[in-house]
């Protein structure tokens, strides 16, 4: 079984990159995390690398017999980059676990998103899609303020630091630009949502079924996310939960995960992020169908609150993805 990944830290930074460049890479421990699953289930994991390693091998027909795939990479760059690697597989003729190239670039693009899940009935906000400061005008803002900037299709909180929650119109321009400028693509500007936030995982197949919801502790000043600030180099931070989770929203936010699951035709795996609003309702804010495996990450936290190892809940969610592609879930 084929990994096709990045390491954060791997490759020196590009000229005019952002800082955070990096930030959907992972950790050496979750490729060991990995394949430590997938040993569990009686297969061999093979690391392939990033997906130019994997374009290399494929080109050269170096690539080993892999009876099938697991692709972690993000690419950098383009609103494409998570497909570079399920194409580059789909080619090769190699069965990949995880949503396809179609989904990933759908789901990376936060706009396109919210359009296709409202039209499924999971409840969004409003947005507006600014290309520079110079497009700062009532008229074209989505609400009032305080507003939300941050890039439109990047994932891992990237581009979103303290100054991402806006005041009032200077505040908003120098967001746009910042965004528009270090992330060569418009800036998704959204009225902030003054409620707790929300994750839910999905997982499997035929039906796939959401965990346990978690809830994401707040920065206790700005009400943004601490996992969203963790790489602005500027904590530690002061955070609370201002939310309770009952059985009522629980349920609520597991129906809206699997309803946008489903509209993206996502598989396998994904998480969904919601955030209550000012009446206490839930609304969308993205999904990610390459959600990090890391052992401290959402798959760790809810391992540990089994009360097993998280080698041993990836091994299922694996497992389902084989029997999905009618291979051996286990040994």
């Amino acid at each position: 079984m084929g990994l096709v990944f990045e390491l954060r830290g791997a490759r020196p930074p590009r000229p005019g990159e952002p800082p955070d460049a990096d930030a959907e890479y992972e950790p050496e421990a979750t490729v060991e995390t990995l394949e430590a699953a997938i040993r569990r289930l009686g297969h061999e994991p093979v690391r392939v690398g990033d997906p130019h390693a994997l374009l290399r091998a494929g080109g050269r027909g170096e690539l080993p017999r892999l009876d099938a795939a697991l692709d972690i990479a993000e690419g950098f760059g383009s609103r494409n980059r998570e497909a570079w690697a399920p194409v580059l597989l789909e080619m090769l003729g190699v069965p990949t676990l995880g949503s396809d190239a179609l989904t990933l670039s759908l789901s990376l693009d936060k706009a396109w998103t919210k359009d296709v899940v409202a039209a499924a009935g999971v409840p969004v906000t409003g947005h507006a899609l600014l290309r520079g400061p110079d497009e700062v005008a009532p008229l074209a803002l989505p609400g009032p303020f305080p507003l939300f900037v941050k890039p439109r299709w990047e994932g891992t909180a990237k581009g979103i630091h303290a100054g991402s929650r806006v005041e009032d119109a200077a505040g908003l321009a120098r967001e746009v630009e910042r965004v528009t400028r270090l992330y060569a693509q418009p800036a998704l500007v959204e009225p902030f949502l003054p409620g707790a936030e929300y994750t839910v995982t999905v997982v499997g197949h035929d039906p796939p079924r959401a965990l346990p919801v978690l809830q994401r502790a707040l920065e206790v000043g700005s009400g943004i996310g601490v996992h969203a600030l963790e790489g602005d180099g500027a904590g530690p931070w002061a955070h609370h939960l201002p939310g309770a989770l009952d059985a009522a929203l629980e349920k609520r936010l597991a129906e809206l995960a699997l309803r946008a699951f489903a509209a993206l035709e996502c598989r396998d795996f994904a998480r969904a992020d919601f955030r209550l609003d000012a009446r206490g309702e839930p609304r969308f804010l993205e999904i990610n169908p390459l959600p990090t495996f890391a052992p401290d990450g959402s798959f760790g936290i809810l391992a540990e609150l089994e009360g097993r190892p998280v080698a041993e809940l990836l091994a299922e969610v694996i497992g389902d993805g084989l029997r999905r592609l009618g291979l051996r879930g286990a040994a």
